[in-house]
């Protein structure tokens, strides 16, 4: 008998789902586990770089003091991507551990405001887990 239970690895994009509308509502944000590769007008657009010094200063020196800040973990210059650091347990830094809500949602970078449609290792794929539901004791 095959188990109704659909097993989900963000690593194997072959256990994915098909995207459709809604389906975020019920997801426990599988994604929000993932590497999150940003530009700099995300990071200005979550406050985490000022205009001014996105203008005027080099990617790489604000890398430098992001990463000493453990605000990203990583910076290619070559592409000018931020890898942004993540949480102990994996999770991204503005993901609600409770919820399971991203807390800067209107200020989302591109990568998170395209996924999975556009910017995804499988577009049109999500990697959805439905969200667990707290027992009620009896």
């Amino acid at each position: 008998m095959r188990s109704s239970i659909q097993i989900v690895d963000v690593d194997r994009v072959e256990t994915w789902s098909r995207y459709r509308a809604g389906l975020c509502d019920s997801c426990q944000a599988n994604c929000c586990t993932m590497p999150l590769e940003i530009r700099l007008p995300d990071l200005v657009r979550l406050g985490l770089v000022e205009a001014f010094e996105a203008e005027n200063e080099d990617p790489a020196r604000i890398a430098k003091r992001l990463q000493k800040a453990r605000v990203i973990d990583r910076y290619h210059a070559k592409a000018e991507i931020f890898t942004m650091a993540r949480r102990a347990d994996g999770d991204c830094t503005f993901l609600h551990p409770q919820t399971r809500r991203c807390t800067v949602y209107a200020q989302r970078p591109d990568t998170c405001r395209l996924h999975p449609q556009q910017k995804s290792p499988r577009p049109g794929y999500c990697a959805f887990g439905a969200r667990m539901q707290p027992r009620k004791e009896v």
